[in-house]
């Protein structure tokens, strides 16, 4: 796994800006090298504003959207369409204005679907769409440690919560501690809804680069605690890693806490 980099920016919205760019050069270089890009979208107020940066990128319009995989970390088990899940936010905020390819589009299941509020059931659906797609790919796909197939993502996108939560793998519950399965229900979740569906953490460092992105204050403390060291089960985002690249993507207030040798000034 790569080690963590971190680059800290003045405010949200300059990191949400900066992000963007980042992520349209990404896809539009991995569609000129194999074809098609493949991301996983994370919601949060992080997620949404990088989101709805890309919205307005000036630059968007490289990407080639219908060559666009898009996958996502975690999902509230709630009704499809309901504000409170991520699906519903990104689409809100960027995906019903661009040319996606429908079948390229990959939530995870909504609770008025085929398995209801089984989140574990759903778990297993994703997980097994998951590894159709990886079989479908021409190159051999990576797996998680003991895990199965997932497609190769080019960018996993994951925002930090104030407990180092990263998806829906809060510290200490079983999700985090999982090794086997690349896709997990998750119960009693300590912010609501309490059902969910997530990737594990061998899922996650299957991908090529992981971006973590935490703004403001209230996110100090986590950021600080994951990058100290911390083990992943104490800190989940300790342990989002990516293949090729991990990179940590600030603003000002969320680096507070950080010793300022951890990032260099140009970054800031």
């Amino acid at each position: 796994m790569s080690a963590p980099q971190v680059v800290v920016h003045r405010d949200k919205e300059l990191m949400a800006k900066a992000a963007a760019a980042r992520l349209i050069t990404k896809v539009v270089d991995a569609q000129a090298t194999r074809g098609f890009a493949s991301v996983v979208l994370t919601g949060g107020r992080n997620g949404n504003g990088l989101l709805a940066a890309l919205a307005e990128a000036p630059a968007r319009d490289a990407v080639d959207w219908s060559r666009l995989h898009l996958w996502w970390g975690d999902e509230r088990l709630l009704p499809d369409g309901d504000p409170e899940r991520n699906h519903t936010q990104a689409r809100e905020v960027l995906l019903d204005s661009v040319p996606l390819d429908p079948a390229r589009v990959h939530p995870m299941p909504a609770s008025d679907g085929p398995y209801g509020n089984d989140a574990d059931a759903a778990a297993e659906a994703y997980a097994a769409e998951l590894a159709a797609a990886a079989a479908h790919e021409t190159a051999s796909p990576p797996a998680g440690a003991g895990g199965g197939p997932v497609p190769t993502f080019d960018v996993l996108l994951l925002g930090v919560g104030p407990d180092t939560h990263v998806a829906s793998l809060f510290p200490e519950l079983p999700g985090v501690r999982e090794t086997e399965r690349t896709v997990v229900g998750v119960h009693g979740a300590p912010k609501p809804p309490p059902t969910r569906v997530s990737l594990t953490l061998p899922a996650i460092r299957a991908a090529r680069e992981v971006w973590l992105l935490a703004a403001g204050e209230d996110k100090a403390n986590a950021v600080a605690i994951a990058l100290s060291g911390a083990g992943e089960v104490q800190a989940p985002a300790a342990g989002a890693r990516g293949r090729n690249r991990t990179l940590w993507l600030l603003d000002e207030a969320a680096a507070t806490r950080l010793p300022r040798g951890l990032y260099p000034p140009a970054s800031a």
